[in-house]
């Protein structure tokens, strides 16, 4: 409803904003290209980040911009991922049935993956997204997956992403085995009071909208507010805007969204 009301002809703060039209800071750019990186060379990467700082929106901007011709991307995010179900989710998404014991799963998918990089020159890209969640027997599985003709090649792109106690998990000695692999690390930061005042900007100028609807006193409270996370920002300004409209103000305040905060928020 508050679309028609400020002459918007999209969504500023929505989830399905296309990729191409998302805020692009200069930290995420470099993320963006160390991810491509790792595609390329086959490394493994690990993307962490806290709560609602965008991590699966940088995956999927990550995976749009990749050469469908080039990279087959395979995408698993189960908080309950086991070996098998690992194994049985890449093989599917591939198109083949997985046998049922592990160790033969394991070799059909590198069988699988042999055929796609050496027949069709393709090569794959897995991302396990909510990897915080993986327990160890999961985690330790991935280093055996990485162990391929004899260590000296990877036979795929593996990137881990997950919320920032993956990272803390990883760093303990018991891990230390899994976390020397690791090519690349990435991680996503919170938004700064300026890098706010552009992310709000780039989604109101994507909604068709270039005039200031958000006074700067309104700009340093979501700021406040949010702590510089994407998720927030989005939720606090579509509250905003809806109040906005149903109360026929053009222009957003401070005041305005201290009372959206206590009243609707808090």
């Amino acid at each position: 409803m508050f679309e028609a009301f400020y002459g918007m002809q999209h969504t500023p703060f929505s989830r399905d904003l296309p990729t191409e039209k998302l805020y692009d800071s200069l930290p995420m750019q470099e993320i963006l290209g160390r991810l491509k990186y790792a595609a390329e060379r086959q490394l493994f990467a690990v993307l962490t980040g806290d709560c609602g700082t965008g991590k699966t929106t940088t995956i999927r901007r990550f995976v749009d911009g990749l050469d469908r011709g080039k990279f087959q991307v395979l995408y698993l995010s189960d908080s309950k991922l086991t070996p098998r179900h690992f194994y049985k989710g890449m093989l599917e998404q591939l198109g083949s049935e997985a046998k049922f014991y592990r160790g033969d799963a394991k070799r059909q998918l590198h069988r699988e993956i042999e055929l796609m990089k050496g027949i069709h020159d393709i090569q794959p890209v897995v991302v396990v997204d909510e990897a915080h969640l993986l327990d160890r027997e999961m985690l330790e599985e991935v280093r055996f997956l990485l162990n391929f003709k004899m260590d000296a090649q990877s036979p795929m792109a593996l990137i881990l992403v997950g919320q920032s106690e993956l990272w803390d998990r990883l760093r303990l000695q018991s891990f230390a085995a899994i976390r020397q692999r690791i090519d690349l690390q990435c991680r996503l930061g919170h938004y700064d009071r300026v890098q706010v005042d552009e992310y709000v900007a780039r989604h109101l100028h994507y909604a068709g909208v270039d005039q200031q609807i958000f006074s700067d006193g309104a700009l340093d409270e979501i700021h406040r507010y949010s702590g510089g996370a994407a998720r927030l920002i989005n939720k606090v300004c579509t509250h905003c805007l809806l109040y906005g409209a149903q109360n026929g103000y053009r222009i957003i305040d401070d005041h305005m969204v201290k009372r959206v905060i206590e009243g609707e928020l808090s």
